[in-house]
């Protein structure tokens, strides 16, 4: 693979947009449905950086510059907010139910997940791909290691934000909103949509159409997963 960026400044740009995500969870209010998503984002991506650090350094190069481009991606949405902006479509829907009282915090965290797994990443394997070179292909294994990150983040939504064991009830709305969204089959989809995206990049105005529907779509599914369920 053809690196274009050096260990050193990727590690800075990862610095960087590690001390945004920091400041960002020290002013986002506790109850905000963007700070739930934000503080599980932030804890998983703390656990993953001493192992993405102990790689070979191509590996280091590569990984880290897709975390980056990755994660501002979803900064880049944030500011958007902030600013009266529209966001991406994806987005949406967390930003305008971010204080209704009747989504629960499970359902913030991973509609989140969802607008950054289903749009960001893919997007963020074509940029990756274009500052470094390659093709996604030889992006495969560190596409694999943010899918272990993001089943990471996954497992803290559990962990953190779910009932104990059995107090989950099967009858609870919430137990088959979650079981209606899958990880798995999430990133499957959102490797094919890179591939796709890569062979489309020098067809701008189809590229920019399926960019457009991806979007649409991945927003959609974040709205249907942030339906206010009873208590």
């Amino acid at each position: 693979m053809a690196h274009c960026e050096h260990v050193p400044t990727a590690a800075l740009a990862a610095d960087t947009v590690l001390s945004r995500m920091r400041a960002l969870d020290t002013a986002l209010p506790a109850r905000d449905g963007v700070a739930v998503f934000h503080r599980v984002y932030l804890a998983a991506t703390r656990e993953a950086r001493p192992h993405l650090r102990g790689g070979r350094s191509g590996d280091v190069a590569a990984a880290t510059a897709l975390d980056v481009r990755f994660a501002e991606r979803y900064l880049a949405a944030v500011d958007a907010a902030e600013d009266a902006r529209r966001p991406p479509a994806c987005w949406r829907p967390l930003f305008q139910f971010r204080r209704h009282p009747g989504v629960r915090p499970p359902q913030f965290a991973l509609a989140g997940i969802n607008a950054h797994v289903g749009h960001d990443l893919a997007l963020a394997v074509v940029d990756t791909c274009r500052t470094l070179g390659c093709e996604p292909v030889e992006l495969e294994a560190e596409f694999d290691r943010v899918g272990d990150l993001l089943a990471a983040l996954e497992e803290h939504v559990r962990e953190e934000l779910l009932p104990g064991p059995g107090l989950l009830r099967v009858t609870d709305p919430l137990t088959h909103l979650l079981g209606s969204w899958s990880l798995e089959r999430a990133l499957d989809a959102t490797w094919s949509a890179a591939r796709a995206l890569w062979a489309l990049r020098r067809l701008p105005d189809v590229a920019g159409e399926f960019t457009e529907r991806l979007d649409a779509a991945v927003g959609f599914a974040g709205r249907m997963l942030l339906t206010p369920l009873p208590d």
